[in-house]
């Protein structure tokens, strides 16, 4: 089933309501995806909607080498609910030696154990939804991204004490840890920030910096 060039192809293995989604999004990305799960009825679904979609058994590397799987230099395990099955699939990929693969996890314990079976990527899609939009309820934030080491990205809007300063003039790096990395106009695109960057009360501004100071920053706007 795979092509003789495996670079541009992406293996989703699971193909429930997460893995779908992801297989749909990277179609319209331009990616190839071979998309498998046991279950025909779903299978049949995609069909025409995939490059491939397979009906097989995740669990066996044999089925997955018979479809060209153990070329494929990046898969995912999608399987949420059947944590055997999850972690049977993965092994198999990693038994494979897939260079890139990444899991979904339902709890952090299934993510413990992702990792420490040698998962290179683990997402917990449920959980970080969750700390993201709580994220944006509970303060002035307009987006956030948060990444695993601690730091995070926040698109907001300018507090008052910045507004008509230039950026090398404030306080915001020596007072507040965080970083104005990009600005946007009204009825304008985003673009770099610089030191000469002059803030006014319409900009949307992107700043980044540790999860703590990132959040203190933007309760201030």
């Amino acid at each position: 089933m795979a092509t003789k060039d495996t670079s541009n192809v992406v293996a989703v293995l699971g193909l429930g309501r997460f893995g779908r989604s992801l297989a749909l999004e990277l179609m319209r990305e331009g990616v190839e995806v071979l998309g498998v799960d046991s279950r025909e009825v779903v299978v049949q679904r995609l069909s025409g909607q995939l490059t491939h979609a397979v009906v097989a058994d995740t669990t066996d590397e044999e089925s997955l080498r018979q479809l060209s799987v153990h070329e494929y230099t990046r898969a995912v395990v999608a399987i949420g609910t059947d944590l055997e099955a999850s972690l049977l699939t993965a092994s198999a990929l990693l038994d494979m030696e897939i260079p890139n693969i990444w899991a979904k996890a339902t709890s952090s314990a299934h993510a413990k154990i992702l990792t420490q079976i040698g998962v290179h990527h683990v997402v917990q899609p449920e959980y970080d939804m969750g700390k993201r939009v709580a994220h944006l309820v509970r303060g002035r934030m307009q987006d956030y991204i948060e990444f695993d080491d601690g730091f995070a990205l926040a698109k907001t809007t300018p507090p008052a004490f910045v507004i008509g300063r230039r950026l090398a003039d404030s306080t915001i790096r020596t007072k507040y840890k965080v970083t104005v990395v990009a600005i946007k106009r009204p009825g304008e695109g985003f673009t770099y920030a610089t030191e000469d960057t002059v803030l006014a009360p319409e900009d949307t501004i992107i700043v980044s910096g540790t999860v703590h100071d990132t959040e203190r920053f933007t309760d201030l706007a």
